[in-house]
């Protein structure tokens, strides 16, 4: 089976004639009336290509190529065009079309211009994976930021842990990102593409604690009308994180034994006891050692969960990777507000290094969300940071390659074999590239 070809055109017949073409040449095609439901299966990783009618109410084709092509840049477009469209057929190509055709087009032509396209496609794929694995960011690195010395080794912790089934305690001061390092340890291990179930354990109510977790069935009590799943049965053939685990009560903490040992519920007014595949993560912002010494933790839980100890390092460990931590993190923000990527002051990158974060990435998160909406600090001042503003994409994706490279510079204080290492690229591209951005290692020094 080939790769989907997406043929999106409100007229039926022509939408029809298409699609029988296509599949008539051995290609597989979804043919599609509106442009939004296209839209729905663009993403980075899609093996397809679009093709799609200029005009068609509501999203019109070029509409829809502009979106998808924000998606990804690289993925074909082909325009069709009817009769005097061609000023629109050129502005296509110019905004990024793969190609185009008039209608009427002969099926032929159809057929070349796709399999082309198709090969293309494969190749931009092709070369994406290559990238990854040799000296590419992975699924863990590319969740867990940073070349200082204590994220390597984390991540190479977590490579680790990953591939077992082993059970994992995380600790880590408040906002140091506990949750991201559990949810890295799902994506890299072989049960990524089952759930991954949060529990915020200080979040549970005391009173509600085994209906939450374990469910209940019809009857069970008053009110209980239809059977519920718990979180727990949620989490079947994946990964159950239980957050703050170190704010449960003993009674509580004796439930949750019973289950890690077991890897067995009960669901609440059955007998029936139901069998558990999951693997536990639980996190903690103090040391379990220390709340055991402490009476506020059962030993034999802590030594259940035990098994596998991660630290999230605070950001006062990491100093050297607050620059292209926080640059990562505006973008971030960019693409969920859908604004602009901003251009950080090279010096301002340097000074976020120092700066004292004592709600470490949550915090240094909120303050890149504000920069991007343009809101001034906590404290009333603007920061001294320079939203790029409505610029087309190209400047966009020129602002956020200056902004690496000023974090990268910062990060290794103008040193530039360290830069051009970390940023993957050779001598000669960086220095051609601060030449560019206008950028000089003397800032960072």
């Amino acid at each position: 089976m080939t790769a989907p070809v997406l043929f999106v055109d409100d007229e039926e017949e022509l939408r029809v004639a298409a699609a029988q073409t296509l599949k008539l040449a051995g290609l597989s095609v979804l043919p599609l009336a509106e442009a939004e439901m296209a839209l729905a299966r663009v993403a980075r990783d899609f093996p397809g290509i679009l093709i799609t009618d200029i005009r068609m109410p509501g999203m019109d084709g070029m509409s829809l190529m502009r979106r998808a092509l924000e998606i990804d840049p690289a993925l074909p477009v082909i325009i069709v065009t009817g009769n005097g469209d061609v000023e629109l057929a050129v502005q296509a190509m110019r905004d990024g079309a793969y190609d185009f055709l008039e209608k009427p087009y002969d099926p032929a032509h159809l057929i070349g211009i796709v399999r082309r396209a198709l090969d293309k496609r494969r190749l931009t794929l092709e070369n994406r994976t290559l990238r990854n694995q040799v000296g590419g960011r992975d699924a863990v690195e590319a969740r867990l930021i940073g070349r200082s010395e204590v994220m390597v080794r984390l991540r190479e912790q977590i490579r680790a842990v990953a591939a077992t089934e082993a059970d994992v305690l995380i600790n880590g001061d408040t906002g140091t990102g506990k949750e991201v390092i559990a949810r890295a340890i799902h994506r890299a291990s072989p049960r990524q593409g089952k759930p991954f179930v949060h529990i915020n354990c200080a979040a549970l109510p005391h009173d509600l604690v085994e209906i939450e977790l374990f469910g209940h069935v019809a009857g069970a009590f008053s009110g209980a009308n239809r059977t519920r799943y718990g979180k727990l049965e949620h989490g079947r053939g994946g990964t159950v994180f239980l957050d703050e685990i170190d704010s449960l009560d003993t009674a509580v903490q004796a439930k949750f034994l019973h289950v890690i040992q077991s890897r067995q519920i009960t669901p609440l007014g059955s007998n029936d006891v139901v069998d558990l595949d999951v693997r536990f993560i639980a996190a903690s912002k103090e040391r379990l050692d220390l709340a055991v010494e402490g009476g506020r933790f059962r030993s034999d839980l802590y030594y259940r969960l035990n098994v596998v100890t991660l630290r999230a390092p605070p950001l006062s460990e990491r100093r050297s990777d607050i620059p292209q931590l926080f640059v990562h993190l505006a973008a971030e923000a960019a693409a969920l507000y859908n604004r602009a990527v901003p251009d950080v002051d090279p010096v301002t990158l340097a000074d976020l290094a120092v700066r004292d974060w004592s709600g470490n990435v949550r915090e240094l998160r909120n303050v890149a969300g504000r920069l991007v909406l343009g809101l001034p600090a906590e404290d009333g001042a603007r920061a001294p940071l320079l939203p790029v503003g409505d610029a087309t994409l190209p400047a966009q994706v020129a602002a956020h390659e200056r902004s690496l490279i000023a974090a990268a510079l910062a990060a290794n204080a103008g040193a530039l074999k360290p830069t051009y290492e970390a940023l993957g690229i050779s001598r000669k591209a960086l220095y051609e590239k601060m030449q560019k951005h206008g950028l000089d290692r003397g800032s960072f020094a």
